[in-house]
């Protein structure tokens, strides 16, 4: 069966005014955390600390890939075998199955583990022939019985020994995927320990990253599209005018309320974005069918305003039965994204709302805090709300 992502690129590079989107659910989050990776159970309680096991969250990436609305399925290459490559669930399907080809050192996200304060080192656990076909060495004719794309995701820290081994990296990878077939999009994270070497304008800072670190790519060798956080209109639309050879696409972050969701995603799109993968907020969602079903209508445009699309996703968790987590009225607020054109604001610190209270300075852009200062576990609270901001 064609997938709906190759139709949607070649549309996008011969048109970029055509309306596709492309849109991915983020089923990775076991690249990242431990036991909490699945996510809450429905039975969970605080004082339980209960979440979901590996087989429910594989168990909602069936279910999803069932439903039909996202085009690619993002996942570890340990449940891409089990469902690509053993259950064959993508061979009917128009969605693209996907694996994190990396695990950068900032996103290790054990209980008590304190790796994410400590400047982004490049490291892979999957390999491409096991992404492919779930063995060491793939025969050219097994190169189809698994994922033939991945994510590789870098983090600069505007340290140069610590960036040129990250982009060492990335190059050794890009060619031994070239030789493969193996296809990739590519994920630049915000700097996660840059202490006083923050660039003062982050936005600007990871588009000139983005242009020079492809600069010297061809297109044999360069990435499918992008994935971002989103840093505002100005940044993204000057991303998207640079090259028109450019697919940027965001990544969701944090769950905040349902608006704040489905504005990101409208706004983005308006702005030039042109793909969306969200992770978080499609498993935290109350419903992840009734959720996704909205991003689609946000970003194929049946639906053209985020207040409405969170009133209709109210509508639709009451016809279920599902007791939505918040009431109208409060889901209905931004919380986390800023809006204004040109805003420096960073996910989690809109221009238009008030500060979040914190008892440490929060790393916006061009600042973070004292870490010498700082105890483990405050290191520890600080690095999971950057990966709540940045992480799809």
């Amino acid at each position: 069966m064609q997938k709906s992502l190759d139709q949607k690129l070649t549309n996008i590079l011969a048109d970029s005014s055509c309306k596709d989107f492309i849109l991915a659910d983020a089923k990775d989050a076991d690249m990242a955390g431990g036991m909490a990776a699945p996510g809450k159970s429905p039975e969970h309680h605080a004082h339980e600390g209960r979440f979901r096991t590996l087989d429910d969250y594989r168990e909602l990436i069936r279910r999803n890939v069932k439903q039909g609305l996202v085009d690619i399925m993002l996942m570890s290459a340990s449940s891409n075998e089990v469902l690509t490559i053993n259950e064959r669930i993508f061979d009917g399907s128009h969605i693209t199955p996907a694996i994190r080809a990396n695990d950068t050192t900032d996103i290790w996200l054990a209980q008590g583990g304190v790796y994410p304060s400590e400047a982004s080192r490049p490291f892979r656990t999957a390999t491409i022939d096991h992404g492919m076909c779930g063995g060491m060495a793939c025969d050219p004719t097994q190169r189809r019985r698994g994922a033939d794309l991945g994510l590789y995701s870098i983090t600069f820290n505007n340290h140069l020994e610590l960036d040129y081994e990250a982009l060492q990296q990335y190059k050794a990878f890009r060619e031994e995927a070239e030789k493969k077939g193996f296809r990739h999009f590519l994920e630049i994270f915000d700097p996660n320990a840059c202490a006083d070497r923050c660039p003062p304008d982050l936005g600007r800072y990871i588009n000139d990253m983005i242009a020079r670190t492809l600069a010297g790519v061809t297109s044999k060798a360069r990435p499918i599209f992008f994935k971002i956080a989103y840093h505002g209109p100005a940044q993204l639309e000057q991303l998207v005018a640079y090259d028109s050879s450019f697919v940027v696409g965001i990544l969701g972050g944090s769950s905040g309320t349902t608006f704040d969701a489905f504005h990101q995603l409208w706004e983005a799109k308006k702005y030039g974005a042109k793909a969306a993968l969200y992770g978080r907020m499609i498993n935290n969602s109350e419903d992840q069918h009734t959720f996704i079903q909205h991003l689609r209508w946000l970003a194929d445009g049946e639906i053209d305003d985020p207040a409405e699309a969170v009133k209709s996703y109210h509508a639709s968790l009451e016809k279920l039965g599902v007791r939505p987590y918040r009431e109208l009225s409060e889901d209905l607020q931004a919380t986390l994204r800023g809006t204004a054109y040109g805003s420096s604001a960073t996910p989690g610190k809109p221009s238009n709302a008030a500060p979040v209270s914190d008892s440490k300075p929060s790393a916006g852009a061009g600042a973070e805090p004292d870490f010498a200062t700082m105890t483990a576990a405050e290191k520890i609270k600080w690095n999971l709300e950057r990966l709540n901001r940045v992480l799809g």
